[in-house]
């Protein structure tokens, strides 16, 4: 549906509400947005938003947990939450018969969880292990180092889920601070998409969010990259591969030079016809496990090229990793490679958006962290316009020897080693 067939409202208390009718469809998907995340957060409240995220489910003055759980699947519904650097999203699937009581349910977790001391103590310890799990998982802790040397210093490069001193110092009080200064009508968006229709989801969202409380408001940092040389940072664990994860940074969210980007990374290492694939494991056999993605904030962004590769190839899959990348600065791109490229770009773009769960979560992202929705028709115009030279350009500003950040975690690694190899031959 196009953007521009879309209505947003915003409630007398500051409430933007979104729903996006789907034809023929009988679920409705809906989400509430905070806009607040782990960007938004002190040193010392470092994880709350995700912490806050756990223990809604845990239950409000008038429901528990078991019956928030039985009054969503127990008609044959489904529910999650997520916490990102710039929002924390509580979400539900339902057939529309049962939107109504649905989202009563959905709408109180998140205006009255109840924060019960016991239930805050019994989840610190499942966050606690969420973060020593991702300790032993090579893949996920390489991304988080280098997150924070991508983002040095600052709020993007500290793990959303916060610190074990982090998380064991939070208390109640925190916690509930945190909530009822930033879970408040004008902090909130509500979307859903599906067997919906604006007035209705407009009638609903009157009755649950209706307190225009006192509000704070939320600070953020913008990042202002002043890298000037290669940055490295090494984790030593005994693994039976070594993980990297090389990145640069890249264009912010709804920058001119975005698509381009986008084509980029799908060229590079966006699926298994990507020069990364075909170079590093198809023709030399350098890792099994190879790939590039983007990830966008409000202002920032980052290329990232992740692989697993056997201990004694580290290095020679670092080394192709890095000429694959230059070419892209020297060599064009010929038409039907970047013709593949935006096909896959489209494609993939149009199948995400079938069902009534990506509609949701693409629109009340967009809504959410650019204040305003984001038309399909535009973004397939804007990407059958990347030229071959806007993806020279944008390589040349992207890939420097000086913005190059390399994360790595396996046995007996040497940042001297890799320094000595961690650039670009001419840039």
């Amino acid at each position: 549906m196009s953007a521009a067939n879309l209505e947003i409202s915003t409630l007398d208390n500051g409430l933007k509400v979104l729903a996006v009718p789907l034809k023929e469809r009988k679920s409705i998907s809906v989400g509430i947005w905070a806009h607040v995340g782990s960007r938004n957060e002190s040193v010392e409240l470092g994880g709350v938003s995700h912490f806050l995220e756990h223990i809604v489910f845990k239950g409000t003055s008038s429901r528990t947990a078991a019956q928030i759980k039985e009054s969503i699947e127990g008609v044959g519904g489904s529910m999650n939450a997520f916490t990102s650097e710039e929002c924390t999203c509580f979400l539900a699937k339902t057939t529309r018969r049962h939107f109504e009581s649905v989202f009563a349910t959905l709408s109180d977790m998140v205006a009255d969880a109840a924060l019960d001391a016991k239930d805050i103590e019994k989840e610190r310890t499942v966050i606690l292990e969420e973060i020593k799990m991702t300790q032993d998982q090579p893949s996920q802790l390489t991304e988080e180092i280098l997150s924070e040397i991508v983002w040095p210093g600052h709020v993007l490069g500290r793990p959303i889920a916060g610190t074990h001193d982090t998380v064991s110092a939070l208390t109640r009080e925190n916690i509930r601070a945190y909530r009822d200064d930033y879970y408040t009508p004008r902090h909130l968006t509500i979307t859903a998409a599906g067997d919906i229709d604006q007035k209705t989801l407009v009638q609903e969202a009157a009755k649950h969010f209706f307190k225009n409380k006192t509000e704070k408001e939320k600070h953020s940092t913008l990042f202002k990259p002043d890298q000037r040389k290669p940055a490295l940072k090494f984790f030593s664990k005994n693994t039976e591969q070594t993980h990297l994860a090389l990145s640069l940074h890249a264009p912010g969210k709804d920058h001119p030079d975005e698509y381009a980007a986008d084509l980029l990374n799908v060229i590079l290492g966006g699926n298994m016809s990507s020069r990364l694939f075909n170079e590093v494991r198809e023709e030399r056999g350098l890792a099994y496990d190879i790939g590039s993605f983007m990830r966008r904030h409000q202002e920032t962004g980052a290329f990232v090229v992740s692989a697993g590769v056997d201990h004694k190839k580290a290095k020679d899959a670092l080394a192709v990793i890095l000429t694959e990348l230059e070419r892209m600065t020297d060599e064009i791109v010929k038409l039907d490679e970047l013709g593949r490229a935006k096909e896959f770009y489209l494609g993939q773009f149009e199948l995400g958006l079938e069902n009534s769960m990506s509609q949701m979560l693409w629109n009340g992202e967009n809504l959410m962290t650019l204040g305003a929705l984001k038309d399909p028709e535009e973004i397939v115009k804007n990407i059958r316009k990347v030229s071959a030279e806007d993806l020279l350009r944008v390589a040349g500003n992207l890939f420097k020897t000086s913005s190059l950040n390399l994360a790595m975690v396996g046995p007996s690694l040497s940042e001297k080693d890799y320094a000595a190899i961690l650039s670009f031959s001419k840039r």
